[in-house]
């Protein structure tokens, strides 16, 4: 079985996220969302809530299969036998930071990395912008599913 992992903090998942997703379900039969529980970040959605909005706008696709994990990628993907990491690159600041980890995590562990050009139509979304936007009123319909979008409204009306 081709297995890969992609991997990120998904605070939250975006349609550029599910762009990079969806297409990499088609090239491999079964993909691992991993999402970061990073310590040192404060997350606007529980790991937990972000991984149960990724199973949520997934599940259509049949060969998804999301995860929960702590550390290096790498470690992670040694773990769980998975020997290729995707990774959408929106613009070229993307790419060097991403060469230079694919480059590290080879030499770490010998797991590949794929990269995909994000389809353009989502190359400006980041869920950092997107939580920006919903804070001060803008519309984000589109660019996110729709139940990430009412989740990601009521969260920041909640915080005020």
């Amino acid at each position: 079985m081709r297995r890969v992992v992609c991997p990120g903090s998904f605070d939250p998942v975006t349609n550029g996220h599910l762009d990079i997703i969806s297409r990499a379900s088609r090239l491999y039969d079964e993909v691992v969302v991993a999402v970061l529980i990073n310590k040192n970040k404060k997350s606007l959605f529980t790991v937990d809530e972000r991984a149960d909005m990724i199973s949520e706008v997934t599940r259509e696709y049949g060969n998804i299969k999301v995860d929960k994990f702590y550390g290096l990628t790498v470690d992670y993907c040694k773990e769980q036998d998975i020997p290729v990491i995707v990774r959408g690159l929106r613009a070229v600041s993307d790419y060097e930071y991403e060469l230079q980890m694919a480059q590290m995590n080879h030499r770490i562990a010998g797991v590949e990395t794929l990269f995909m050009a994000t389809n353009p139509e989502y190359a400006f979304l980041s869920s950092s912008l997107m939580k920006e936007v919903v804070k001060f009123g803008g519309d984000i319909s589109g660019l996110v599913p729709d139940s990430v979008h009412d989740r990601l409204v009521e969260r920041l009306q909640q915080q005020g």
